[in-house]
């Protein structure tokens, strides 16, 4: 899919009070800020119109968009974080997409669901069970999915180390090639896929992002960053060292999508910088 639109939101002055599991130390709030800048011009760069929402203070964690909703070609579904205090997100992404996806579905408890775990794959959608996503929250949006004509295949990452989501450790490319960390490359659900695994020492680079013709991808990973180049692929490395600190990465920054028949353009968006 080309994706002509995303939606971000910067870091707030909470940030640092966000939830993590890094152990890395806490973030710098101003540099975490200039990172976003630079990942918002990135996707500028390839071809794709930003809106930009105003940072959200009661939310720590709310730069992470991508885990409030699942948007694919037919249609938008507004998530349920297994973090009880990121739920409070998803009402004003919900406000900010109503204008694109009039009607919008919701994940219903006792079922969770973060869009970290949900890795679309030009249509058929890996599913991840982790600690934020239950069997309850991936059965319904298998079958959301199964209503649109998409296929579906869960992966259980809950006894795989390092992996908080599944689009930690898998990443699609572009056709049927997959990124992955060596504890995901051998799952039966990737089985006819081509893998292009990530060095052992290179794994947070699996967390990269194929938008269109390039590929952003982590800083600071020359091997992964050699072998995509290998394939044909233009990449743009960007540091995300400050998200990194609070367990996020480049895919969860923002929420993409392709205007066709399905949507309707999106008042506000802008490839000059966006708007508070």
């Amino acid at each position: 899919m080309r994706f002509t639109h995303a939606l971000v939101r910067p870091p707030g002055d909470s940030f640092a009070a966000g939830l993590t599991t890094a152990g890395l130390g806490p973030p710098d709030v101003a540099l975490a800020r200039s990172q976003h800048q630079r990942y918002l011009h990135a996707l500028e760069a390839c071809g794709v119109a930003v809106l930009r929402l105003a940072p959200d203070e009661k939310h720590p964690d709310a730069t992470f968009v991508e885990d409030t909703a699942i948007i694919t070609a037919r249609g938008a579904l507004l998530t349920r974080p297994g973090a009880a205090a990121r739920r409070g997100e998803v009402t004003a992404i919900g406000r900010a997409l109503a204008t694109m996806f009039p009607v919008m579905e919701a994940i219903r408890a006792p079922g969770t669901l973060d869009g970290g775990d949900v890795c679309d794959a030009d249509g058929h959608f890996f599913i991840g069970l982790s600690d934020r996503t239950n069997e309850d929250g991936a059965r319904q949006l298998a079958a959301w999915l199964a209503q649109r004509d998409y296929g579906s295949a869960i992966i259980d990452i809950r006894t795989m180390p390092g992996l908080l989501h599944l689009k930690s450790g898998l990443a699609h490319l572009r056709h049927r090639r997959l990124l992955t960390v060596n504890a995901l490359a051998g799952h039966p659900a990737l089985q006819g896929w081509e893998i292009l695994r990530v060095p052992p020492d290179e794994g947070e680079a699996a967390n990269c992002l194929a938008v269109n013709q390039r590929v952003l991808i982590p800083a600071g990973f020359p091997k992964t960053g050699h072998a995509l180049r290998r394939l044909g692929l233009e990449i743009i490395e960007l540091d995300v060292s400050e998200f990194r600190k609070m367990d996020g990465g480049l895919s969860c920054l923002s929420l993409r999508w392709q205007i066709n028949r399905w949507n309707r353009p999106l008042a506000g968006a802008t490839t000059g910088g966006g708007r508070e």
